[in-house]
């Protein structure tokens, strides 16, 4: 399964919501935690891999949530995620945040410190769940990409005006990749 990259069209499309969990969708999730580990990645949106259903999975393992693990030990990992919603944000946290839609490329972007998250599970159950810190990071950022937003939107005009021609570069070449795959 390959991660698309930034340039392609698919990755500002809003994501068509899940009526039914089904065995493909099921399959497409597992999928996507393969890709999303082969690429040392924390999460990965199905936009990400071309496709525009609502679904992202998430793992970020207790070691690298820092002081937030204990906050967010109820959550089991990874987290396959239908239909999230993202709700009650509390507090900031600004970071360093990079993305496998944008390989090379990472900038400083301010979130909530903790939000609440609702979804549908693979086994078609409605979940909720508080996260906090770089858990919450993560289910922002990809519900993002769900709505057709990739994260250098959300960071400074300063931060975007340096990564002007870089993110120029990776546009053509992600571009190209788009219109090779199409034909």
């Amino acid at each position: 399964m390959d991660i698309v990259k930034y340039g392609s069209p698919v990755l500002k499309k809003p994501a068509t919501p899940v009526g039914e969990v089904t065995p493909e969708l099921r399959a497409l999730a597992r999928e996507m935690l393969d890709a999303m580990y082969a690429a040392d990645g924390v999460g990965l949106a199905a936009e990400q891999v071309g496709r525009t259903e609502s679904l992202c999975v998430i793992d970020v393992p207790p070691d690298a949530q820092g002081r937030d693990a204990p906050l967010n030990a109820g959550v089991k990992m990874p987290m396959i995620l239908f239909n999230p919603v993202v709700s009650a944000p509390e507090g900031t946290q600004r970071g360093s945040e990079g993305c496998l839609s944008f390989p090379g490329i990472s900038a400083q972007v301010t979130r909530a410190r903790s939000v609440t998250v609702d979804w549908t599970g693979e086994d078609g159950k409605h979940y909720s769940a508080r996260v906090h810190g770089l858990l919450a990071r993560a289910v922002q950022h990809e519900t993002d990409h769900l709505a057709g937003v990739v994260f250098v939107e959300r960071a400074s005009p300063t931060q975007q005006l340096l990564l002007k021609g870089k993110l120029a570069r990776l546009r053509r070449e992600g571009a190209k990749a788009a219109e090779a795959s199409a034909t």
